[in-house]
């Protein structure tokens, strides 16, 4: 008697649970669900509905505890795989998510419910890997990979001098800065970087960093800049020199409009130009930016012909 007045008053306790959890009162439905435990430990569908209770409370925790406890109880139940999998999206566990969800579409393949968490999680972990992916191209960025032809180039034209992988190193480095600043920024500051010379440059004088914001106004402003930068770099006694401009900020020269064998074939995206000087060697890379994930993201710089697409005729005499 007392056996069959205890399962009376499971179903009873249950029956009220779940009236509660219809109700949107899930705290009250959780805790007569532990009573109901409390009568019979054993029963897969009190933990299943108390794991649906706390997932709502956000116990995600406590939830997924209750559906591994469901799980165990009844391994070939598709309810425990389905609650775990609730829990484990809730949570942002999106691959063990969808694990959970195949295994409960094997137990039942006619869930419709199950098949669309499964295309759903699919797509979210798509997502979140890739997002992941270019935080870390966001941070790790090593534009070196990207001028071993550069680098070739300035060991064959220095022969057996060492300061060529100081220029190198100064290349690297300030487009790697460039790049950084444009993940940060979604823009770069107008600006030509000089490599002094370490012995002869007045430091007092010159710096190595010159602002150009102005420089790209107009035919008058560029001459001008230019007319300035060579003096500097001279007197300055410079060995190698970057310039770096936002794509946005050119009103002269637009060298992404021209035509015939100066046509631009590098899309519309923003981004910025990145041009180095040295009196051996010249070059210009377009450094394309795009969003992905709500984040800013470059991508691989593109090396023009600098020919047909300077920003700034030559800076240096040429060595």
């Amino acid at each position: 008697m007392g056996e069959s007045g205890g399962k009376a008053a499971e179903i009873s306790l249950k029956d009220q649970g779940n009236e509660f959890f219809k109700a949107g009162n899930y705290l009250k439905a959780a805790a007569l669900y532990t009573q109901a435990i409390k009568q019979d430990p054993s029963n897969p569908t009190l933990y299943s509905n108390r794991a649906a209770a706390f997932l709502h409370l956000v116990k995600l925790n406590k939830a997924l505890a209750d559906a591994e406890t469901t799980i165990s109880l009844k391994p070939d139940w598709e309810k425990g795989y389905f609650r775990k999998g609730c829990v484990l999206e809730a949570m942002e566990r999106y691959e063990d998510a969808l694990a959970a969800f195949e295994v409960a579409l094997k137990y039942n393949s006619q869930s419709s419910e199950v098949s669309k968490k499964i295309k759903r999680l699919t797509q979210l972990a798509r997502d979140k890997k890739r997002a992941q992916e270019v935080e870390t191209m966001r941070s790790n960025v090593d534009m070196s990979k990207h001028l071993d032809s550069v680098k070739s180039e300035l060991s064959v034209k220095h022969g057996a001098e060492d300061n060529w992988k100081e220029i190198f190193s100064f290349l690297v480095e300030t487009m790697q800065n460039a790049v950084k600043s444009w993940h940060e920024k979604s823009t770069v500051d107008p600006r030509v970087y000089f490599l002094l010379h370490k012995d002869k440059t007045d430091t007092e004088k010159y710096a190595p960093v010159v602002n150009i914001d102005k420089a790209f106004e107009s035919p008058h402003t560029h001459g001008n800049c230019f007319s300035f930068l060579r003096q500097y770099a001279e007197e300055s006694f410079s060995r190698a020199a970057c310039l770096v401009a936002p794509k946005s900020l050119i009103s002269y020269p637009q060298v992404w409009k021209g035509q015939g064998s100066r046509k631009w074939k590098h899309g519309q995206n923003d981004g910025f130009f990145f041009q180095f000087e040295s009196p051996s060697l010249r070059k210009i890379w377009f450094i394309p930016s795009s969003t992905e994930k709500g984040q800013t993201l470059c991508r691989d710089p593109v090396a023009l012909d600098i020919g047909m697409h300077e920003i700034l005729p030559r800076v240096f005499k040429q060595g």
